[in-house]
């Protein structure tokens, strides 16, 4: 696989900056950033294309037959290729005209940060110089990377750190599946990526459009080869684009609930006040769920607001006639917000309660911590949205990584 000199990331790979404590996270960009205009291009970009879009290009744009497209779609998501000139299955004249008339771009790998435990957490810069992180997870029996599908999100939970930094825009398809593509050459030994979650930065049904069609792509056997049982998509809850989902996709659905009662769940979840608990739950018995999935329910506990017992009690009843198991998953402490972990008495108390009820319910350990790269962590440190400075107020430092 070749590999463009401009994004070699040799040097780029730094350890957590210890300056930062026991947050550690990647460097964001400075507070106030804006995209920077992006050098025109007229060359049409084929990442991010679908094994469809690669054909229809072949014949409309290249005059060859459909098959081009399917050669080209082997390279760029199975080969992993960039190189033109590597595609020797194709002519010498196609290849040249290839060169002149398109490109297979690849994200620019700002940070890459590796945790103690093997978790790798990456910052990516987009064509327009935003950022978006992204975190790629090894275990004995699957390697997981965790994307982001938009930068920065609009939904403004409470406890979470990517919101505190707002919305700047939707990825598009080359920057979804860019991540996957681009996070596969840090894989050791070889792996390849098993499982995808979309629980980055960003509400995914708010890019409902690209986010299923780069899982779509990501699922053809002659790129990726990923299965729809190993695609998970993470949302809060919009539900007519939940019921859009449900018609659309087949990857599994796991859903951020974190509060058992409408005045809990929208002290931290603003989303709550346009669909409250009882609408939501009504959705997702509504959903379809193919033979033997489920739906997997996120539930952050936080220390002394929806951490015990009673509320567990709560979530069993909320859940009843519903397919559905339970992801807890301990707060990970964080300097941008007054939210903390709970007690490792309260969180096994919550969840012993849960099974109680025969709810299967696990406990998400905790991957990455150390840099930043845990379950509610991604997007902190420096963040991408604009704000308005009080009068006099300098401008932040920069960080080093």
């Amino acid at each position: 696989m070749s590999t463009d000199p401009a994004i070699d990331t040799e040097l780029l790979d730094t350890p957590a900056d210890p300056a930062q404590g026991d947050y550690a996270a990647g460097a964001m960009v400075q507070i106030g950033q804006v995209p920077k205009a992006v050098a025109k291009d007229d060359r049409v970009e084929l990442m991010g294309m679908s094994m469809e879009d690669l054909r229809t290009f072949a014949v409309d744009v290249l005059e060859e037959k459909p098959f081009r497209g399917k050669q080209l779609f082997k390279w760029i998501y199975g080969k992993l290729e960039t190189d033109f000139d590597v595609m020797t299955d194709m002519s010498k004249p196609v290849r040249a005209k290839l060169k002149a008339i398109a490109k297979i771009s690849r994200l620019a790998p700002a940070e890459v940060h590796r945790s103690t435990d093997g978790t790798i957490k990456f910052l990516w810069e987009l064509r327009d110089g935003l950022k978006v992180e992204s975190v790629l997870i090894p275990e004995v029996k699957r390697l997981t990377l965790c994307i982001s599908s938009q930068v920065g999100c609009a939904m403004g939970c409470d406890f979470c750190v990517t919101a505190k930094g707002g919305f700047t825009r939707n990825l598009d398809k080359s920057e979804i599946l860019g991540q996957i593509v681009q996070a596969q050459t840090y894989a050791a030994d070889e792996r390849r990526i098993s499982n995808i979650v979309l629980m980055g930065m960003g509400e995914p049904l708010l890019n409902l459009d690209n986010v299923i069609e780069s899982m779509e792509t990501a699922q053809e056997s002659d790129g990726l080869g990923l299965s729809h049982r190993k695609i998970t998509l993470s949302t809060i809850g919009l539900i007519p684009q939940l019921e859009e989902l449900g018609k659309r996709s087949r990857i599994n659905l796991a859903v951020s609930l974190h509060g058992t009662t409408n005045e809990n769940r929208s002290a931290i979840m603003p989303i709550n006040d346009k669909y409250d608990i009882e609408q939501l739950v009504a959705a997702l018995k509504r959903f379809p769920l193919p033979t033997r999935k489920m739906i997997t329910i996120e539930y952050i506990l936080l220390r002394d607001i929806n951490d015990d017992v009673a509320d567990a009690h709560r979530l069993a009843k909320l859940l009843r006639g519903m397919k559905a198991k339970v992801n807890l998953i301990p707060y990970n402490d964080n300097p941008f917000t007054e939210y903390r972990r709970p007690r490792d008495k309260d969180i096994l108390a919550y969840q012993e309660t849960l099974m109680s009820y025969g709810i299967h319910t696990v406990t998400r350990l905790n991957r990455g911590g150390d840099i930043a790269a845990a379950c509610g962590q991604l997007g902190g440190y420096k963040q991408q949205h604009p704000r308005k400075r009080t009068k006099g107020a300098s401008a932040p430092p920069e960080e080093t990584a």
